[in-house]
């Protein structure tokens, strides 16, 4: 266990704290915590950050019951300024949003951002608002039997990609499957979330089937 003594605080006693959604890996706020404050975080396994402009602790979902349940802390390679993992209850920002950071300052033209939820929404938006000539929007159309075909289709192009031990082609088609597949998560109602959700459960069931066999 790391030794919190080792922790660099400024002059005033504090260490930036940056907040990250566990499961999206966004990032949700910078805040303070001064040496009181991440002990009692680490005891109760809720944010308690150091209010710079009050001058006193404050518990995060105190009063708005958007609590921020912590996974992990971690230090950066100077230990002056901790990483939170975290799943929050609910807004991070005072102003109702789920994330401090929402004022795009600059944006590159060729390199863009990609993470699977923003995959999901724009496959969602497929089914919700049809756009012609769209291959999703058709899959959509066609309904669920053809969704399943695909995905069968696909399973056995992964196979004999990685059959072939070609692995340029395997990952190719596995991206292909995993398209499918969260056109299938679409059609049927399923998110993200709950894929998470279930293999983390099934991380906690491992875990505790390795530990008993180490016993």
């Amino acid at each position: 266990m790391f030794d919190i003594e080792k922790l660099k605080f400024d002059d005033k006693g504090l260490i930036p704290a940056i907040v990250v959604d566990a499961k999206t890996k966004k990032v949700l706020t910078l805040a303070y915590m001064n040496k009181e404050s991440l002990k009692i975080s680490m005891e109760k396994e809720l944010t308690c950050f150091y209010s710079r402009s009050r001058q006193e602790l404050w518990l995060k979902g105190e009063t708005s019951s958007n609590y921020q349940h912590i996974v992990s802390i971690t230090a950066d390679c100077d230990n002056d300024a901790l990483v939170v993992m975290v799943e929050p209850d609910g807004p991070a920002c005072h102003l109702g949003t789920t994330s401090c950071f929402n004022n795009e300052v600059f944006q590159s033209d060729e390199r863009h951002e990609f993470s699977y939820q923003s995959l999901m929404e724009l496959i969602e938006g497929r089914k919700t608002d049809e756009k012609e000539g769209s291959y999703t929007t058709y899959l959509f159309q066609k309904g669920l039997d053809k969704i399943l075909k695909k995905i069968g289709e696909e399973c056995t192009e992964v196979i004999i990609a990685a059959k072939a031990e070609d692995r340029k082609e395997t990952i190719y088609e596995i991206a292909d499957l995993a398209y499918h597949v969260m056109v299938l998560m679409i059609e049927q109602g399923i998110s993200l979330e709950d894929i998470h959700n279930e293999l983390a459960s099934r991380h906690v069931i491992d875990h505790k089937v390795k530990q008993e066999k180490m016993t």
